[in-house]
């Protein structure tokens, strides 16, 4: 018996079987991600490392060189290539295509670890990126403020940052052209050489104090509860008052040989919004989240939070791929009900029949459902 004669002879069974396809279609429709492109893992690693004050050539002889001879026993590696500039060491990885690039980073990872304890003490460890298509940002938004420019980092890190991270699907947020805090001291070299001190005496001072540390247990009963001794500084009025030396029995304080000036850092980049000062803030999602949903969800939620902010504070959507994810959804809808709608009509026309028409007409939603399955379990979007 063929299975188109058993399916006319069971019409009962049949119809439960298209209805359980299209249950099954829905219901994968809906759990299906939404994204912009489909998922793409680049067989490619970098591996990046800072060195403050240190020129090229340095940066090339003492950090460049010991992670490529680490790194060049990783295996599946096609070729590797380097930069080395003032202050950075760039390592670019390309591996061969299909390459496990989590079981790969592991391995680097090892290798890198038996060479860090070699690197200068002052470089920063290694940091290691992998391409993928989830780390492009999936929305901007521009921030603007007044008066509370100069705290705006931590502003926005305790209530917009922190909250938004804890939404489901979301990667990291970012801050780009943040006017962070920073405290300069400018010494005084002529008090200084009258005090008989020295920048490096002034610096130990300052790194000795400005440091939490464990002072061990104490005691009481049959229960030991740790110490500690907690030294960083909390105000930058606090430095002007650190003893840096003793000059003829006198203590002499960071403020008679220095001033100490609390501001914003000196950066590079200066962001500007409708000529205003500002800054921006993007948004990456998690492996295999689903943009639209991700991004409705940081809109409602974004609308809460900015009631908590300063009111000189502003925060504008520049960019969000959902709306063109929409766009494209809502134009590929409307392209296929136009489809339809001729194929209907040429049907009907050259088969002049209502019922093979409809019979036509219910195979093709069928299909684009039964598709949904397949994107559903293969993980695509």
């Amino acid at each position: 018996m063929s299975i188109y004669s058993a399916s006319v002879k069971r019409p009962v069974t049949t119809i439960l079987v298209f209805v359980a396809l299209m249950v099954v279609g829905i219901y994968s429709l809906v759990q299906l991600p939404v994204d912009l492109y489909p998922e793409m893992e680049l067989p490619y690693v970098v591996v990046y490392t800072t060195y403050p004050g240190a020129s090229a050539s340095d940066i090339e002889t003492n950090i460049t060189q010991p992670l490529e001879d680490a790194l060049n026993a990783t295996s599946n590696l096609k070729e590797m290539t380097s930069t080395s500039s003032d202050a950075l060491s760039v390592i670019f990885m390309e591996f061969e295509y299909g390459t496990n690039l989590d079981e790969t980073s592991n391995d680097i990872r090892s290798s890198l670890s038996f060479v860090t304890n070699s690197l200068p003490e002052d470089a920063e460890d290694p940091t290691i990126i992998k391409f993928n298509s989830s780390m492009m940002p999936i929305a901007f938004y521009t921030i603007t403020a007044g008066e509370s420019y100069e705290g705006l980092e931590k502003i926005l890190n305790e209530k917009i940052v922190n909250p938004l991270n804890r939404i489901d699907g979301v990667g990291s947020l970012g801050l780009a052209g943040v006017p962070g805090r920073k405290v300069y001291i400018d010494v005084d070299p002529r008090r200084m050489e009258a005090y008989n001190l020295t920048i490096e005496q002034i610096g130990n001072v300052l790194r000795a104090e400005n440091m939490n540390m464990p002072s061990g247990y104490i005691e009481m009963g049959q229960t030991d509860y740790p110490m500690r001794i907690q030294g960083e500084f909390t105000e930058s009025d606090i430095i002007k008052n650190i003893v840096v030396s003793s000059y003829n029995g006198n203590d002499v304080y960071l403020k008679d040989v220095a001033e100490v000036n609390d501001t914003i850092r000196e950066t590079k980049l200066d962001t500007r919004i409708n000529g205003a000062k500002g800054m921006t803030m993007y948004v990456q999602k998690q492996s295999g989240g689903n943009t639209v949903k991700i991004t409705k969800e940081i809109e409602q939620n974004l609308a809460v939070l900015m009631k908590d902010l300063p009111q000189d504070v502003k925060i504008t959507k520049l960019f969000d791929s959902a709306s063109f994810i929409k766009d494209s959804i809502n134009n590929l809808t409307e392209t296929l009900m136009y489809a339809l709608i001729f194929v209907i009509l040429v049907v009907l026309f050259f088969l002049g029949r209502w019922r093979a028409t409809f019979i036509i007409i219910l195979t093709i939603p069928i299909s684009l459902i039964v598709a949904f399955i397949y994107l559903f379990l293969t993980g695509a979007s």
